[in-house]
């Protein structure tokens, strides 16, 4: 097995790709601590490793992001290792349902809230994934979209200045209700 490894705009976040589906079309499962990874055994493992702040897995990736007193030098074998030992193992990316957070919208605003997803969708997470992250709907209110940053995008120094200058100014050009674009945390 070969598992590439490339940088992203966070330094503290490397994006791994075993060559192979890690949630494939499930989506995204983005975990902040080993605590709330427990559902996922190869995130366990990765967690596991001493440095390692955060786990998120991609369609066809994984992104690590380290504390800021570890050392990619030596975080980055051990973190190959960990991935290759999980596929070897056979073991699932997940178990059990992913509990999906509710979104806030008003239902009024249907039309509008399909329309910001479907551009989310196919303008804005595809890029977002070449960086090892992604970006999540959370909600439209009174003008306002809201975002969840996830993986190499949550932390990022740029995140807020893609958020403010690129998806919010495509979101405005095309949607005319969008009037700003925040992020949320997790």
């Amino acid at each position: 097995m070969f598992i590439e490894t490339e940088g992203t705009p966070n330094p503290a976040t490397l994006k791994f790709l075993p060559g192979r589906d890690v949630m494939g079309p499930r989506g995204t499962a983005d975990f902040i601590s080993a605590e709330v990874a427990v559902r996922s055994p190869l995130a366990t493992r990765i967690f596991a490793l001493p440095g390692v702040a955060r786990v998120f897995l991609g369609g066809e990736f994984i992104t690590v992001t380290k504390t800021d007193d570890a050392d990619w030098m030596a975080l980055r074998p051990a973190v190959l290792s960990a991935v290759m030992a999980h596929y070897v193992a056979g073991l699932p990316v997940l178990e059990g349902e992913e509990d999906l957070e509710a979104e806030d919208t008003d239902p009024a605003d249907a039309e509008i809230v399909a329309t910001i997803k479907e551009l989310l969708d196919t303008r804005v997470r595809p890029a977002v994934a070449g960086d090892g992250g992604d970006i999540v709907f959370r909600g439209f209110r009174d003008g306002v979209v809201k975002l969840l940053m996830q993986g190499a995008c949550s932390g990022c120094p740029s995140s807020r200045a893609t958020l403010k200058h690129g998806v919010e100014n495509m979101l405005r050009h095309y949607v005319p209700e969008v009037l700003s674009v925040e992020q949320v945390e997790a």
